[in-house]
């Protein structure tokens, strides 16, 4: 539960959309960003794949370190 995948997305130096597995969706931080974030929630199968990037991506990679 300590696992946290966070993506964000950068335009010139400014985040404009964050997806977090914790909140489990997009949320826009600019005018622009807010826009994507809408269209990046409308999409259920991207949203599923996002969310088990924890799983596929993090939880993986953990014993590593």
């Amino acid at each position: 539960n300590d696992i946290e995948f966070i993506r964000s997305t950068y335009y010139n130096m400014e985040e404009l959309a964050r997806f977090s597995s914790s909140v489990g969706k997009f949320v826009g931080y600019t005018e622009y960003g807010l826009y994507c974030a809408e269209y990046w929630n409308s999409d259920p199968s991207y949203l599923a794949q996002m969310r088990a990037q924890k799983e596929t991506y993090c939880k993986h990679n953990i014993d590593i370190d």
